[in-house]
Formats: C-alpha cells, sequence, structure tokens
C-alpha cells in the first residue's frame, strides 16, 4: 500500500473470549470513526480465543473493510496485543480500547482531535469517573494507593494510571514498545514512560461501564504486578525517586542514633547503629551508580 493511503488513526483491539459483544464493539468504533472523517484501520487482534471470537471477527470482516483481523496462535496477553498491534500499526495516531464494552469507543474522535489540534500533548488518557470493577472494596483503595505511589514518584498528578482507552503519537511511543510487559499493566508502564520523559499527557474525564461477559482481572496477583511495574519504570528512568529517600532515612537514623550512643557509650558503636548507616551508604551508592546507568545509556 503507498504512503498516501495511509491511515491517519490505527486503533489496536485486544479481543479474548469476547463472542458476544465484539461485533457490537467492533460496530460502535466504526461508526464513529466512520463520521469522524479520520482516515482509520481497526486492527482487531484475537488472542488465541477459546470461543467463537475469531470466527465471529472474520465472518463479519467483509462488512468493515478498515478492519484488519490478526490472530495469535498462543495467549500472549493484552500488553503483548498492544505491543505487537502498536508496531504493526499504519498510523500516525495509535489508540488502545478494549472490547468488553467499559469504555466509551464512540469518543474515540475526541481524543485524537485532541492530539491533532495541540502538538505538545502526546498523549491522552480518558480517565475513568467511576469504579465498575469486580473487588470493588479492594480496587478501590488498592488503585488509589498504586497511583498515590506513582505520582510520588513521576513528581506529577495521574487522575487514572491504568485506564485502558488512549490515544497516543506513535513516533513517541516506539522507543517505548520494549518496555511493556505482557498483562495489564502495560497500560501503566506507556503511562509512566511518557511522563518519565517529560511527554504531555491529557487526561480526558470518561464513563466507565460494567464490563460484558467474564473479567480476566485477577485481583492479587495483577495489584502485584501493578505496583512492581511502577516501581520498575520509575527505577528504569529516574532510580534517585526510588533509592535515595531510603539512603538518606537510614544515614540519618544511622548518624542520629551515633550521636546519642556517644553519649550514652563515649567511643563505642554499637554493631546495629553501623549496620543501620553502611547500609544507608550502600543503598545511596547504588542510587548514584543506578543514576549514571540511566544518564548514560542514551534512550
Amino acid at each position: 500500500m503507498e504512503d498516501d493511503d495511509k491511515p491517519y488513526v490505527t486503533i489496536v483491539l485486544p479481543c479474548y473470549n469476547e463472542q458476544d459483544h465484539v461485533l457490537e464493539e467492533v460496530e460502535r468504533i466504526c461508526a464513529a470513526m466512520d463520521s469522524s472523517g479520520y482516515t482509520y484501520e481497526l486492527l482487531a487482534i484475537d488472542d488465541h480465543s477459546t470461543d467463537e471470537t475469531l470466527n465471529r471477527l472474520r465472518e463479519a470482516a467483509p462488512q468493515y473493510p478498515n478492519m484488519r483481523v490478526v490472530a495469535f496462535h498462543r495467549n500472549g496477553g493484552s500488553g503483548t496485543v498492544r505491543r505487537i498491534g502498536t508496531q504493526d500499526a499504519r498510523g500516525e495516531i495509535v489508540v488502545w480500547t478494549d472490547a468488553d464494552m467499559t469504555y466509551p469507543n464512540e469518543r474515540i474522535p475526541e481524543l485524537v482531535q485532541i492530539l491533532e489540534k495541540d502538538s505538545s500533548i502526546d498523549q491522552v488518557v480518558g480517565a475513568r469517573t467511576s469504579e465498575q470493577g469486580s473487588h470493588k472494596l479492594l480496587r478501590v483503595p488498592a488503585k488509589w494507593f498504586i497511583r498515590k505511589v506513582a505520582e510520588r514518584l513521576a513528581g506529577q498528578e495521574i487522575p487514572d494510571l491504568n485506564s485502558g482507552l488512549r490515544a497516543f503519537r506513535r513516533s513517541v511511543a516506539l522507543p517505548y514498545l520494549r518496555l511493556l510487559p505482557p498483562g495489564f499493566s502495560c497500560v501503566t508502564t506507556i503511562t509512566l514512560a511518557f511522563l518519565s520523559n517529560q511527554h504531555d499527557v491529557y487526561y480526558l474525564p470518561i464513563e466507565y461501564s460494567k464490563r460484558a461477559g467474564k473479567s480476566k482481572f485477577n485481583f492479587v496477583s495483577d495489584a502485584y504486578r501493578y505496583i512492581l511495574q511502577v516501581l520498575r519504570m520509575v527505577m528504569y528512568f529516574n532510580p534517585l525517586k526510588v533509592l535515595m529517600p531510603p539512603a538518606l532515612l537510614l544515614i540519618g537514623i544511622g548518624l542520629a542514633k551515633g550521636v546519642v550512643d556517644m553519649f550514652l557509650h563515649p567511643f563505642y558503636f554499637p554493631a546495629n547503629t553501623v549496620m543501620v548507616f553502611l547500609t544507608g551508604m550502600l543503598i545511596g551508592s547504588l542510587a548514584l551508580l543506578a543514576d549514571l546507568i540511566v544518564r548514560s545509556r542514551g534512550d
């Protein structure tokens, strides 16, 4: 296909066991994009579904000329789907969303329009105004805590850290795709990658609906992966923010305890005082070394 025929927007739609509503989602996306005036392609990627999702996509493909159906031969996870979809995208703007009827995909043109009109913005995130997921009593405080940790480490407010609806400039995202994990925390990763490298992110408030079908989210394992990924990403781009505070805290405790010990036992420092102080010094040295590696990495 010639460059002149390249679409402006590529929508990456991960599909895994969504047979009952995937075509409704495809219809909603295509109708919104057809009326928007933007040229687009819809990458409907089946992540090795065990139901009829792939067959229904293939049967409907002739009705949607802008849709490309891609089938994975093994389950790779939503992060893998989004990474490969973004790499294969022909559009200048890439949109990530889900096929579970939770996100207002009819508003995708709004996200694209914000990027089109303001060249200083590199990513637009649909910031959810409500929580409709499973384990709500546990998810809300856990996600709040993880978001606050991310805000503290990133140094700025993040209204929604892991929204699955977002649009971004493909050229800006390409260097960070190799960092994406295979699971749900890929959306957290792309958010922190942009923020940590001074790429402007705009948050557009959206409604969030109840999921159609069965959720693939596992509270314990996925929450653990989320917070681990937050720490990993900030360590990757700014290790001083993670390592230096505990290092300075331990050094301060060691010095304070050393002063007290000097008054109580002149010229004698207990082993625990020395241990605390040296631990702080070691972590501080590791922080400086990690920061040197980050600054010399060149990416």
